[in-house]
């Protein structure tokens, strides 16, 4: 066998139905498209529409509900933490808020303030003032021999 030899199987490939070309290649005059009406026309795009009918995805109720007051928190582990102050971003001696977070480059904007995850593993003592803070990330705190002050009156989760 030759690469000039190499052919597809016979059959495993169809030619391309080519519509409207007469009415002697079995696909002419309407193109297949029936006759007549919106849809026999080009450029007609009516997914939801029900012929005048009130859509389905407007007969039914709206559900959910968004809370008007709703604090937008930035997520971080304390493995993150801990990466900044071996990378030397993070200040051992000053306390962790959004402000020292921020010019670190742990997270990117302040938002409404920080939650402190548990994830990884923290060995510098750290004095945290956040707006949250898991039970997990408290104890993996305290275990460093640091501390956590909440701001904001948000609860633990």
């Amino acid at each position: 066998m030759k690469l000039n030899e190499i052919r597809d199987n016979e059959g495993s490939t169809k030619n391309r139905m080519r519509v409207g070309r007469g009415i002697g290649s079995g696909k002419g005059k309407t193109g297949g498209r029936g006759v007549k009406g919106q849809k026999s026309r080009t450029g007609v795009s009516i997914k939801g529409f029900e012929g005048g009918q009130m859509p389905l995805h407007r007969r039914l109720p709206k559900r959910g509900f968004n809370k008007p007051n709703q604090i937008d928190l930035n997520e971080v582990n304390v493995g993150r933490i801990q990466q900044a102050i071996e990378a030397g971003k993070l200040d051992k001696g000053a306390a962790v808020t959004v402000e020292s977070l921020v010019a670190a480059g742990v997270v990117s904007k302040p938002r409404d303030g920080v939650k402190i995850l548990g994830v990884g593993e923290l060995k510098t003592k750290l004095s945290f003032q956040v707006h949250g803070a898991s039970k997990s990330a408290v104890e993996a705190i305290e275990k460093a021999g640091g501390s956590v002050t909440l701001l904001g009156g948000v609860a633990q989760a």
